[in-house]
């Protein structure tokens, strides 16, 4: 079975942003919600809105201290978004799998989570 996405960013297949799917937990897949996907959307539409404030402040020669400190923006609101991903993926995705006894999704979370702090 290939490996589903458990990211809400981007579009859905079934087109509800609170979406459910099945995903790739072991044997038994199993059919969940995520709760925060509409915060992230919107959290990412802000993002891409602020990347673009940045790039026309590079494009209009703007002073680079203030470049700097708008990129250290979006850094920690990316960040931010991030975090609410890991909690929604525990929540629901994590829980799942540790009652299905599902070791890989265990292993795709360790991985994850060692790139996602780097």
């Amino acid at each position: 079975m290939a490996e589903k996405k458990h990211w809400p960013g981007g579009e859905h297949p079934h087109g509800d942003p609170a979406h459910r799917h099945e995903n790739g937990h072991g044997p038994g897949a199993h059919v969940h919600s995520h709760t925060h996907t509409k915060a992230v959307l919107n959290r990412m539409a802000r993002l891409i809105g602020h990347l673009q404030s940045i790039r026309r402040m590079v494009e209009e020669g703007r002073d680079c201290s203030d470049i700097l400190i708008q990129i250290s923006a979006v850094d920690a609101a990316l960040k931010n978004v991030g975090k609410i991903i890991l909690k929604d993926h525990m929540e629901h995705c994590i829980v799942e799998a540790v009652q299905e006894d599902d070791r890989e999704a265990l292993k795709r979370l360790n991985k994850a989570i060692d790139q996602f702090l780097h």
